[in-house]
């Protein structure tokens, strides 16, 4: 069968070249017959909606709406459209060509029904073959879920890091583990004698598919999330991650997050997650989960306990933006507490730390920060906001007062520069700060 080649448009502007098999032009008969009859069912308007396809021939997309063409016309100049966006334009009072802006001779339109039928051709090949592809993929998922019924040991992880692939891989996959009722399957793998390595699999399975309330009610049993912790703590950078996930999404069953927050092993293990800087994902996944417990008051003191203050605050300087936003957040949840604000106080970078941050960021980040210390200076005025303005904090202060923040940050602002200054003259406070230029 001759082959030839055209064109191929992508979205981000780059054409290739994309081989098709010829097509019988003049009897306008697909190559296989299977096409023939799937084209009677299927219109071609849900075929480019369905499929997903990055990369489309150029003569396929129509110059006025850069789509491809439903039904393909062509003026008298040459230049082919589809059928509505040409109309549109003529109906604004165009009487010129939209490409080449020549003034039409001719006003009619002709069908261009070759170029329809190679663009049914061409999206019903991979319309098909997307389908079969979905159907293979349920029926091996079918499959797998049927040998971990019976599978135990290597057999059983073998399967679950199929099912996993092919469930990361693809939505009908997904969707065919619920139907199936895989979800319970996997679920029920886990418990206190499940091995590290089924484990991990499961869970990877798991938080890529979306959890009804029954499933998640018996994820919360005591010993699946001895297993999840202790995964969280000595597993793989990406079994962490993933067991990060599976918590957030349990985290909203009734008392669950109070429970799991009281666990030291738990908390311990998102703290070693945030403090390996290796690895930003493993960052972001820990804090934010760790924010998320911190959120309850009776975890708060725990994890100021287990050393986490000191931990969030050397992190400060070298977190990207989200990764800031975030430890900011769980540092003012825990200046809450008195524990909180002492250790806060008692850590030597607190203060120059923070201080930094102060218009450097973002709104909310100057907003945390400044929040954050306020409550270390009320603690101890005259050590601390004597440390504050050592750091430069007042000239901070003054940009944030003079700035577009919101009036209640500019107020907080204020008061924490009245409260830096109460221990200094005028003339000194001025000269420490630096403030003589700026005030002129």
């Amino acid at each position: 069968m001759p082959l030839f080649q055209l064109p191929v448009w992508r979205r981000d502007g780059e054409i290739r070249y994309d081989t098709l098999c010829a097509l019988d032009l003049e009897s306008h008969t697909v190559i296989n017959q299977k096409e023939e009859s799937f084209r009677e069912k299927i219109d071609l308007k849900t075929m480019i909606d369905e499929l997903d396809c990055v990369e489309i021939p150029c003569v396929f997309i129509c110059p006025i709406s850069l789509e491809p063409m439903l039904d393909p016309v062509t003026l008298c100049t040459g230049q082919t459209y589809d059928r509505a966006n040409i109309m549109k334009w003529f109906s604004m009072g165009h009487l010129t060509c939209p490409t080449t802006m020549q003034e039409l001779w001719d006003d009619s339109i002709t069908p261009n029904k070759t170029l329809h039928h190679l663009i049914y051709s061409w999206y019903s090949q991979r319309y098909l073959y997307q389908k079969k592809r979905s159907e293979d993929v349920q029926g091996r998922v079918k499959e797998l879920l049927e040998t971990l019924k019976k599978a135990k040991g290597q057999t059983r992880v073998q399967a679950l890091k199929e099912l996993h692939q092919v469930v990361s891989a693809h939505e009908s996959a997904k969707k065919t583990v619920v139907d199936e009722n895989g979800v319970s399957l996997i679920s029920s793998l886990l418990g206190p004698f499940t091995s590290h390595a089924v484990g991990s699999e499961a869970i990877a399975i798991l938080v890529n598919i979306t959890l009804d309330s029954e499933v998640k009610s018996s994820l919360t049993q005591p010993a699946k999330v001895s297993l999840i912790v202790d995964m969280l703590n000595e597993g793989t950078l990406e079994t962490k991650i993933n067991c990060t996930r599976l918590i957030e999404i349990l985290i909203n069953e009734k008392d669950f997050g109070s429970e799991i927050g009281s666990s030291l092993s738990l908390l311990s293990g998102l703290l070693r997650l945030v403090k390996d800087r290796r690895f930003p994902n493993g960052i972001a996944a820990g804090l934010g989960l760790l924010r998320i417990l911190c959120s309850y008051k009776q975890v708060q003191t725990l994890v100021v306990g287990i050393g986490a203050v000191s931990q969030l605050v050397e992190l400060l300087p070298n977190a990207n933006s989200d990764c800031l936003e975030m430890a900011l957040s769980i540092l003012e949840l825990l200046s809450s507490v008195p524990e909180g604000r002492m250790a806060l106080k008692d850590c030597p970078v607190s203060i120059p730390n923070l201080v930094k941050l102060l218009m450097k960021v973002s709104e909310i980040c100057t907003q945390y920060a400044l929040s954050i210390l306020w409550a270390i200076c009320k603690l101890a005025p005259e050590e601390c906001a004597a440390l504050a303005v050592e750091a430069g904090l007042a000239a901070k202060l003054l940009l944030v007062i003079q700035s577009g923040c919101n009036p209640a940050l500019k107020q907080r602002s204020a008061e924490l520069l009245k409260l830096c200054s109460l221990n200094y003259t005028a003339t000194i406070f001025i000269s420490k700060c630096k403030l003589t230029r700026t005030i002129q």
